[in-house]
């Protein structure tokens, strides 16, 4: 892999004609368009991603380390498809809707005000993850290990008790009603 450090902030860059077996140390990357864009076999380490469009991205064999995601648009990226030996990323402010974080070990992540829409955490590990005023409408959730994680100020979710591991899972008592919905009972 060839390495990257020509610019540790790049600026308003298109990567729609993609990015082959490059690693990025340490970059900012600023109001960048990655949308549509495959980038295969590359590694992100202590990068940040600021007002950047990531939709629709392809990520094959890629590692994200210790990447950060504020203000991005990223609908229908398949975060599964990463490399999987290391995975660590978090996201402020973000519209992630109709991603897919299936069967990623990602304990302790952290979504904070984003748009979680329709996203797929299908036999996810989110032990102690943090979902900070997240919209969840749609989001699936099954055989999910959401063990000790924090959903006290999330919003929209259904979660199926009995199709996840939610040991200690930090709930509102607002939000009750998305935890009861498979019992088909009336809460008045």
């Amino acid at each position: 892999m060839a390495k990257t450090r020509d610019d540790l902030k790049i600026d308003g860059k298109s990567f729609t004609d993609g990015i082959d077996k490059k690693i990025y140390d340490q970059c900012i990357f600023s109001n960048c368009d990655f949308s549509n864009a495959k980038i295969h076999s590359c590694n992100f380490t202590d990068c940040t991603f600021v007002n950047c469009n990531v939709s629709m991205t392809d990520f094959h064999n890629t590692t994200l380390n210790n990447v950060v995601f504020v203000n991005c648009k990223i609908l229908g990226v398949k975060f599964n498809y990463c490399h999987d030996f290391i995975f660590e990323v978090s996201f402020d402010n973000c519209i992630l809707d109709y991603s897919s974080f299936e069967k990623r070990k990602m304990s302790k992540t952290i979504f904070k005000n984003s748009s979680l829409k329709g996203v797929d955490f299908g036999e996810a590990d989110l032990k102690q993850a943090q979902f900070t005023e997240c919209d969840l409408n749609e989001a699936i959730f099954y055989d999910t290990n959401i063990q000790e994680a924090d959903f006290t100020s999330a919003y929209n979710y259904v979660i199926d008790l009995s199709q996840n591991y939610i040991k200690k899972a930090r709930f509102s008592k607002n939000e009750l009603i998305g935890l009861l919905s498979q019992f088909d009972i009336v809460i008045e």
